[in-house]
């Protein structure tokens, strides 16, 4: 970690849960490329530590996360338009390894997700907001298009002309109507989404591990394909999950009336 800006993503630990936290309190939590990396790092080495069953994402203090520097990139156009280009593909990085971990990522969100903040949190399986939470793809107000993979996820999950709205005209939405348009999970009291993540973070994360990782792979490659081979997929991951042990124990547990005890 540079040691000239205070920018930094935090990797906190409770119990099956990992925590990643944008912290930068000076610049209401503005992404710095560090970040990018620590991000990609932690959720990689989650794939070899079956002790971590689903990660956590939000922001230090009131805000989520301002975006980038708006400084830096200023300073970036009068250098080789590859060192965007390598920044960007770090940022990437780390959004692919959100959507590619095993485990379930959760998006906790207080106060502003701006530019590739809101990125970040389309990214993620789950969102919970608090009700006072704003979102901003604010690119086209300084004339620049998005990345971090905001066009795909809106466009994937909003009707064209709403991903068009919220894109193009860079005005602030808030969690209620992204609640009300199926974008955002839950809404929350202001104050409390990093608590209501953590709960149902460790609720999943002492689920049927094998199966989230085959539901969260599923959504994110299924729509795409065609219809058969979908359905073959449908058929190949339940008669996998069969024969596996969260299977009985899911199975029998339900029988008794009584609660599963997943990876027992």
């Amino acid at each position: 970690m540079s040691q000239d800006h205070p920018a930094q993503l935090k990797v906190e630990r409770q119990g099956a849960v990992l925590e990643l936290v944008i912290s930068n309190p000076q610049a209401r939590n503005a992404l710095h490329p560090d970040m990018y990396h620590t991000g990609r790092e932690a959720l990689q080495a989650i794939d070899s530590d079956s002790s971590v069953g689903a990660v956590v994402l939000r922001g230090e203090g009131e805000f989520f996360c301002a975006g980038g520097n708006l400084q830096r990139l200023l300073g970036n156009r009068a250098l080789d338009p590859q060192v965007q280009a390598q920044s960007i593909d770090a940022l990437h990085g780390w959004v692919r390894a959100i959507r590619s971990t095993r485990v379930p990522v959760i998006a906790a969100v207080e106060g502003p997700a701006a530019g590739a903040g809101f990125s970040l949190v389309l990214a993620c399986d789950l969102i919970v907001a608090a009700s006072n939470a704003k979102f901003v793809m604010s690119y086209a107000k300084v004339g620049l298009t998005p990345d971090g993979g905001a066009i795909r996820q809106l466009a994937s999950r909003l009707p064209a002309s709403l991903a068009f709205e919220i894109l193009a005209d860079a005005a602030p939405i808030s969690a209620e109507r992204l609640h009300a348009l199926g974008v955002v999970n839950r809404l929350v009291d202001p104050g409390a989404s990093a608590h209501q993540a953590r709960e149902w973070a460790e609720r999943l994360a002492h689920g049927p591990r094998l199966v989230l990782q085959r539901l969260k792979t599923g959504i994110e490659h299924m729509p795409g394909m065609p219809l058969d081979q979908a359905l073959d997929a449908e058929r190949d991951n339940f008669v996998r999950s069969l024969h596996e042990p969260d299977a009985g124990v899911g199975i029998e547990a339900f029988l008794a009336k009584r609660p599963p005890l997943f990876g027992s």
